[in-house]
């Protein structure tokens, strides 16, 4: 049953948006709910053009990824829709990132974990706080990388990076993020999210049909993209399915199998 709670945030101010993630008793943990909810507003931001968008998250991390008990609390009958779902619409939600016509701003605190890497690496320029840490933990809780993870971080970083770090789930500090690319910008003192708005304004003061094209030679191919994230879809689905995701859940969330 849906909570009456609005997941995501959007409005305008000055010509610029503002998307924040509000599930921070989950710490934005990805449900349906919430990725549903993020279809909406970057619908409603395409109909509303600002100059720029930025996107931002309540609480004390940016996202957590996919909610593993999320997964593990779905009967394994209905698992594999449920899982279809999450990953489906997270890719959805990555596509529309990358075909938006506005420059999105993403200011990044705290943990970044499994397929929310996705919209960092959908977004164009990066801000990331003095905790801000990237993670995958697919090898560990026994999914399948989805996100991104494949289809899109080895161009940004390298694939023997890329590989590396999601095979020993090896975290990405702050600092590793901004040498390697993941990241433009570094705050020391936890405004993030004030820089990011800065960029915005900036970014607001600048020829729009200039931005759009752009935007439109530099992104990652969305096509290729959405074939590449419909593979991650597909390997996570068949992996979900194993009594070896059965057993990981289980003893990530501390619980009997």
């Amino acid at each position: 049953m849906r909570n009456n709670q609005t997941h995501v945030i959007y409005r305008v101010e000055n010509a610029i948006g503002r998307l924040t993630l509000n599930r921070p008793e989950r710490h934005n943990a990805l449900v349906p709910e919430l990725l549903e909810d993020l279809q909406r507003a970057l619908d409603q931001c395409r109909q509303d053009l600002p100059d720029a968008l930025v996107i931002d998250a309540a609480g004390k991390s940016f996202s957590t990824g996919g909610d593993v008990a999320g997964f593990y609390d779905t009967p394994r009958a209905k698992r594999l829709g449920y899982a279809s779902t999450v990953v489906g619409t997270l890719n959805k939600v990555i596509c529309q990132l990358l075909e938006l016509p506005v420059p999105t701003v993403t200011a990044v605190h705290g943990m970044v974990t499994g397929g929310s890497l996705g919209l960092v690496l959908a977004s164009d320029i990066v801000v990331a706080g003095p905790k801000a840490t990237f993670a995958p933990w697919y090898t560990v809780v026994g999914f399948s990388p989805d996100g991104g993870w494949t289809a899109l971080l080895p161009e940004r970083i390298g694939r023997g990076r890329a590989l590396d770090v999601q095979l020993t789930n090896r975290t990405i500090t702050r600092d590793e993020a901004l040498a390697w690319g993941l990241a433009q910008y570094g705050t020391a003192s936890g405004d993030e999210l004030s820089r990011a708005l800065s960029i915005a304004t900036t970014l607001s003061g600048h020829k729009q049909g200039s931005i759009v094209r752009t935007l439109r030679l530099n992104r990652p191919d969305p096509q290729q993209s959405a074939v590449a994230l419909e593979r991650e879809r597909q390997e996570f689905l068949e992996q979900i399915a194993t009594d070896e995701a059965d057993l990981g859940m289980a003893a990530f969330l501390g619980r009997r199998s």
